[in-house]
C-alpha cells in the first residue's frame, strides 16, 4: 500500500509541475509585451484586494523572498503600474498601490489570457474543473501550512 501511495503522490506532483510549466509558457506568450507572469500576478492581486499592501505582505502572499518581490515591484514602478510610498505610520515600511496605468495593463492582460483560459476550461469541461478545484485548494493549503 505504501508503494502505491508513493507512486500516486509522485504522479500527482509530476502532473501538477508539468501543467504549471505548460501554463506558464502559454500565458507568457499571450500576456502584453513586456509583462511577466509575476507582474500580472501582483497587479491582479492589488486589484482583487482593492487597497495598499506592504512589500513584505506581497512577498508572503506569493511565497517569494522579499528580494524577489522588491525586484518585481521595481519593474512595475518603472513601468508606471504601481505607486510606492512611505508608510506614514512607520517610516521603515513602504506601501504599494496599483496605479490607473497598472489597472489598465492588468485589464489588458485579462483580455489577452481570457480566450486561452476559456478554451482550456471548455475543453476540460466546467464540471470537471469544478470538481478539481477543491483538491487543488486543499493541496495548496496543506503546503502553505508547512
Amino acid at each position: 500500500m505504501a508503494d502505491e501511495t508513493h507512486a500516486l503522490a509522485v504522479s500527482l506532483f509530476s502532473e501538477i509541475l508539468t501543467a504549471d510549466q505548460l501554463l506558464r509558457n502559454r500565458l507568457s506568450r499571450v500576456l502584453p509585451k513586456g509583462m511577466e507572469i509575476s507582474h500580472f500576478s501582483v497587479l491582479n492581486h492589488l486589484v482583487f484586494v482593492g487597497g495598499e499592501r506592504t512589500p513584505a505582505q506581497l512577498a508572503s502572499t506569493f511565497h517569494v523572498t522579499r528580494g524577489a518581490m522588491t525586484n518585481t515591484l521595481a519593474k512595475l514602478e518603472w513601468a508606471g503600474y504601481i505607486h510606492i510610498r512611505p508608510d506614514w505610520d512607520d517610516a521603515r515600511r513602504k506601501m504599494v498601490a496599483i496605479s490607473p496605468a497598472g489597472r489598465q495593463a492588468r485589464d489588458q492582460a485579462i483580455s489577452s489570457i481570457g480566450p486561452l483560459i476559456r478554451r482550456v476550461v471548455g475543453e476540460l469541461g466546467v464540471e470537471r474543473v469544478r470538481l478539481t478545484l477543491p483538491v487543488l485548494r486543499d493541496l495548496r493549503i496543506r503546503l502553505e501550512e508547512e
